[in-house]
């Protein structure tokens, strides 16, 4: 049984620091590439960021999110990262991890999500 849960999210301050992780089980971790998207209330979901499976590692962002937020990812740990700096209050939104297998047009697998609230 796949899973993917996602942590460390939480409030702080705009122009601050947050790292959320997601850690997936019952995969072959290396074979999937992995993104991070976002909810707010009210909105649609949207994309923040991708990282290709393990034989490539490209990476992908938002437009919106390009130069404050990074993600990567650490197969040993069979965990993606996200660390989003300079945090606006604009990127306040339920934060999700998703899983897609090498070779697959969607994401398959999707975490429950973790809040994070930016304040101004």
């Amino acid at each position: 049984q796949v899973q993917l849960v996602e942590s460390g999210g939480g409030l702080v301050q705009a122009g601050g620091s947050l790292r959320l992780s997601c850690a997936a089980s019952g995969l072959t971790f290396s074979l999937y590439g992995l993104g991070w998207f976002r909810q707010a209330p009210g909105k649609e979901r949207e994309f923040v960021a991708a990282i290709s499976w393990s034989g490539i590692d490209s990476t992908y962002y938002a437009d919106s999110v390009k130069g404050r937020f990074t993600i990567s990812r650490d197969n040993a740990k069979n965990t993606v990262y996200l660390q989003m700096n300079s945090l606006r209050p604009e990127d306040t939104a339920v934060y999700y991890c998703a899983g897609r297998r090498l070779g697959a047009p969607q994401y398959d697998y999707w975490g429950q999500g973790t809040q994070v609230t930016v304040s101004s």
